[in-house]
């Protein structure tokens, strides 16, 4: 749906510096398409390059209006509230952005079609990355196990510590090193940035996992597959890495953790285990005591974001040291070390 040459526009009002602002982020970071302003009243007069590191040519707008006037072709929803639920306060001006004939990407639950279908002229669209494409995916049986090939899961200690982020880096990596590899999305980033995948969550539990196999089945050809990882074992909220294990029987795992993280983002009483641990919970539930794929974790992703550099080395180190495997901040250095401990393993 989004030619590579269409300019966007970020909608992250009053998000800015959170993590709500991830969708805004990652399509700065890792998309094709030119962008031509983050809007968010609250910034308003600063780059975005002030919040990410990178896009400091993007300027973060007050208004709708002005995006347009810097050529804005598509608006993006970069920001996703609690529940990932469209506020009714948006409506106005998502109203005036199909008015305007903006194409609009939404990544939220709500499906805006049913709102604006009506109201689009001849070759504007809406997409509504939470609608699966296609028939019903069958109940998962397993099938991924039978491919020859290297399925990499990433996973996590918690929501949105950078399991994407650090997939696509390992991606990238493997491509400059000349591997077949492919990178396949699970989310509605992931999904926005390649241009495919499956909006995981938008599934009902029972064919979450015949999802993921399918995809991954569909994908079988490629000798190294890095799947999108979401949730994490460890939050009681989540349902989507049980799901992700079965349906493509990974064989191999990448960690991903925050720098400093001592308990869930949300939830305090929630402490994070030791790293280790967190791995042979991982490990142990991809095995099932022997019945399914084993999968072993072969290195760690860490987002020292919120340390200096020499902060961020001494932490690095730590982990490594309490792991026994490569643990590297992927936005800092690269994912070539994850990538070769996927080779060399």
């Amino acid at each position: 749906m989004l030619d590579p040459t269409l300019k966007i526009a970020l909608y992250a009002e009053a998000t800015m510096g959170l993590l709500n602002a991830k969708m805004t982020e990652g399509i700065i970071r890792y998309g094709q398409n030119p962008v031509v302003a983050v809007i968010d009243s609250h910034a308003a007069g600063r780059s975005a390059g002030d919040f990410f590191g990178v896009g400091h040519d993007i300027p973060v707008l007050a208004t709708l209006d002005e995006a347009i006037a810097k050529g804005a072709q598509v608006l993006v929803l970069g920001t996703a509230p609690s529940g990932g639920r469209i506020p009714p306060e948006w409506m106005a001006m998502l109203r005036s952005a199909v008015g305007h004939g903006l194409n609009i990407v939404n990544g939220l639950h709500d499906p805006l079609m049913a709102h604006f279908g009506d109201s689009l002229k001849p070759g504007q669209w809406i997409w509504d990355i939470r609608t699966p494409m296609g028939d019903l995916p069958p109940i998962a049986t397993a099938r991924a196990a039978t491919l020859n090939n290297l399925r990499v899961l990433m996973v996590g200690t918690d929501m949105a510590v950078g399991k994407m982020t650090a997939g696509l880096e390992v991606w990238r990596s493997l491509l400059d090193m000349g591997q077949d590899a492919v990178f396949l999305a699970t989310g509605q980033i992931g999904v926005s940035i390649t241009g495919g995948g499956i909006p995981l969550d938008a599934y009902r539990v029972d064919h979450a996992s015949g999802a993921v196999e399918r995809m991954v089945m569909e994908a079988g050809h490629h000798a190294i597959q890095i799947i999108e990882g979401q949730g994490s074992l460890l939050h009681p909220g989540s349902t989507a890495t049980l799901p992700l294990l079965r349906g493509s029987c990974a064989n191999r795992m990448i960690l991903c953790h925050r720098a400093g993280m001592v308990h869930l983002d949300t939830m305090e009483e929630i402490k994070v285990p030791p790293l280790a641990d967190v791995i042979a919970l991982n490990e142990a539930l991809a095995n099932a005591a022997g019945a399914l794929t084993p999968a072993r974790v072969v290195g760690v992703a860490v987002n020292t974001r919120a340390l200096a550099a020499a902060e961020a080395e001494a932490e690095l180190d730590r982990l490594s040291a309490e792991t026994g495997l490569p643990v590297v901040d992927p936005v800092r250095h690269g994912g070539r070390k994850l990538a070769e401990a996927l080779l060399s393993d």
